[in-house]
């Protein structure tokens, strides 16, 4: 359903590759210390459901499982302050979710029996999460092996002497059981849909009504902006007329705020160019480049050969073009300054084909038995035995075997470093045995694609960060305006005096975990929804800027005034309406098209064809209220229509002609309608059943907890 692929989107997006999380977490860990230590001392609430508690310990343990998932399925990948927010949010909104979906489950009787459960964990069309848990992908191929989940499951009381793994497997099981009855809810109500005959001859029938029309259209920017002022009580009475357009299920702040960016000085950047420029000429004369590049640069040495479809650098080009020995730099990309020397060059393929058998080591085969036993696969491949065969027969690869240990076409560096060496380096046709970390492999290469010119760089790099000096000199400046501009009047006349940029956050909700700009913002999440209106702040110390908010509204859960962009969208509605007044009034006189064209000085044009069932025509626009208009009753063939509000001017409209078949629509047609709307509904269902839920609950957040 909707979340379950909101939730892979986002983890797709974070991780390199979509991460089927959804509503539950994986990785239990005592989560009693560091960060979310004081949640769990206290019995409370990070949030109230329809009068029933989230309790702050489920909640700080599902946002613990989220990082840590982060970092397995992103190789290690540390999480960030801005990576940590977003997890937070989302593990507080699948939370709710659950505490309403899993209601709607029980009085629906909607259960996962054991043989579904099994399907689900074990089978071929294993749940997505099962299929991406790494323990589970073949670390040759890079894709999902089913046969290793009956292997891991048995070897897991062998290697997980702490027990964190299996609480891990647990918990990912049981995502998959609550997953899989969300997934039953969403079927359900999907399959309930259906549209009737008459609906599907109307729809049909509309389509089918065609008319030709001339009109005016006077654009509402023809009266300038400042002509129509649109005030507050205007904006409270349109709020009121369309309510249910504005209500809220949380309450919100209007904050303010002047930020004191920690950016490198001229000074800073200098320094940075001096020492690098320094080190230049050290790596120069080095006679062991790679233990200089470990001691003083910012990345360790890799000796990974780069092409230019795998070397991401403006300079490329360039670098690639240099001869081996050759030293290039400094220049800057990103945060960096970098340096590289090439180390060495040479044509290599894009892509290679191979086939390989895997020999492990195992409780009766030891590591020199294993490579005995690798060497004697090879020396009988090369006296002529099937590689196929002896791959089905004796390959611990499970999932290359039974295609006689083909691996198909793989890219330079998609595999591990030794085996990538072997089938880079050699040519088509070798014959080589190998060891990695998994055994010995037997691999013989099939065929070679694309050579081009490939280089092996030693990089040297330095960040470009602001100095202790630079830090010091903005946070004095912060604390200036802090501790001088303390009201809310003075807090606008500091931002004039100091000449500072004035920025605003027009809502921020009780669940958001972070400000738009602002990453690891949790202390002034605190601040704002404790402070009063009016309330200047201290200085926060945020992501490498130094802050002071100023709280300007307060939100409460219910009917509230827009902000933002939607306070700027309805403030356009209003004033279009307030123009469209002022043109009827000015054109009121006028009896045909061309006097109306005329006076406006506009010009009369056409639209043939208009079509009832599409609310757009090319020279009209998307007009649905003058289109579906053009086919009422009350509008007589050749006739000059009343003034139409429409989406983005006044229309007069003349009606020459309207087209309709009455035929009665036959049984396909109906069909491939009913097939066509009913898709339509169902995945517009689909994608709004998660805010169709939350909006059917009452929430309440705990703001204190959750920051």
């Amino acid at each position: 359903m909707a979340v379950i692929q909101t939730i892979r989107n986002r983890f797709g997006k974070l991780a390199g590759f979509t991460i089927a999380i959804a509503l539950v977490g994986f990785i239990l860990m005592d989560a009693a210390s560091g960060r979310f230590g004081d949640m769990l001392g206290k019995n409370n609430s990070a949030a109230k459901v329809n009068g029933t508690s989230i309790d702050a310990k489920d909640f700080a343990l599902r946002a613990q499982q989220y990082e840590n998932l982060y970092e397995v399925f992103s190789k290690g990948k540390p999480v960030d302050d801005a990576m940590r927010a977003q997890l937070h949010e989302q593990a507080l909104k699948e939370l709710v979710f659950e505490a309403i979906s899993e209601n709607q489950a029980d009085d629906l009787g909607i259960t996962i029996t054991k043989e579904e459960e099994k399907e689900a964990i074990r089978g071929v069309n294993a749940d997505p999460m099962i299929r991406q848990y790494p323990a589970f992908t073949n670390p040759e191929t890079g894709m999902f092996d089913p046969a290793r989940i009956a292997q891991y499951e048995k070897q897991l009381p062998q290697f997980d002497k702490t027990g964190k793994e299996t609480e891990t497997w647990e918990a990912v099981k049981a995502y998959v059981v609550r997953s899989r009855k969300i997934q039953k809810i969403n079927s359900l109500i999907i399959g309930s849909i259906y549209t009737p005959k008459f609906m599907m001859e109307q729809s049909i029938a509309d389509q089918n009504k065609l008319a030709n029309i001339k009109f005016v259209k006077i654009p509402y920017s023809s009266i300038n902006d400042d002509q129509v002022k649109v005030s507050e009580s205007d904006l409270n009475d349109y709020v009121q007329k369309h309510a249910n357009q504005f209500k809220s299920k949380e309450e919100a702040r209007s904050v303010e705020y002047v930020s004191f960016d920690v950016n490198p000085s001229s000074e800073d950047t200098q320094k940075v160019v001096s020492t690098i420029n320094d080190l230049k000429t050290k790596l120069i004369a080095s006679t062991d480049v790679e233990s200089f590049i470990n001691r003083n640069s910012d990345f360790q040495y890799n000796d990974r050969f780069l092409s230019k479809k795998t070397f991401t650098s403006k300079y490329a080009d360039t670098i690639l073009a240099l001869g081996a020995g050759t030293v290039y730099g400094p220049y800057i990309e990103g945060n960096s300054y970098f340096v590289v020397k090439v180390m060495d060059k040479k044509s290599l393929p894009d892509s290679v084909s191979a086939k390989h058998i895997l020999i492990q080591p195992n409780q009766t085969r030891d590591d020199s038995a294993a490579k005995k036993m690798a060497d004697s696969i090879k020396l009988a491949i090369a006296s002529g035995a099937n590689f196929d065969s002896l791959a089905i027969k004796f390959s611990d690869d499970q999932g290359s075997k039974v295609k006689g240990g083909d691996l198909g076409y793989f890219t330079n560096g998609m595999m591990v470093k030794e085996f990538n060496d072997a089938a880079f380096n050699g040519k088509v046709g070798d014959l080589e045995v190998v060891k990695t970390q998994f055994g010995y492999h037997v691999i013989k290469i099939t065929d070679q694609k694309a050579y081009a010119n490939n280089v092996k760089l030693a990089v040297l790099a330095k960040a470009l960060e602001a100095s202790t000096q630079t830090d010091q000199l903005l946070y004095a400046k912060a604390n200036e305006f802090a501790g001088k501009y303390t009201t809310e009047k003075g807090f606008d006349e500091g931002v004039k005096a100091m000449q500072l940029n004035k920025r605003s956050i027009p809502s921020l909700k009780s669940s958001a975990f972070q400000v738009e700009g602002i990453n690891n913002a949790r202390e002034l999440m605190r601040w704002v929804f404790e402070a009063k209106k009016g309330d200047v702040s201290s200085v926060f110390s945020l992501d490498n800027r130094y802050v002071i908010a100023k709280l300007v509204g307060i939100q409460e859960a219910g009917v509230t005034n827009p902000t933002g962009e939607v306070k700027a969208s309805v403030e356009t509605i209003i004033r279009n309406e307030k123009k469209a007044a002022l043109l009827l009034e000015k054109y009121k006189n006028a009896s045909s098209l061309e006097a109306v064209a005329n006076a406006s000085k506009q010009v009369v044009l056409n639209a043939d064809s208009v079509n009832f069932a599409n609310p757009f025509s090319a020279n009209l626009g998307f007009e649905p209220k003058v289109i579906g208009y053009a086919f009422s009753d009350q509008l007589k063939l050749n006739t000059v229509s009343k003034p139409i509000k429409g989406a983005d001017g006044l229309v007069y409209m003349m009606v020459t002609n309207r087209l309709s078949a009455n035929k009665v629509p036959n049984p396909i047609e109906i069909m491939q309608q009913r097939m066509t709307t009913d898709m339509q509904t169902k995945n517009y269902i689909s994608g709004k059943l998660e805010d169709i839920f939350l909006k059917g609950g009452t929430i309440k957040y705990n703001v204190n907890v959750l920051y």
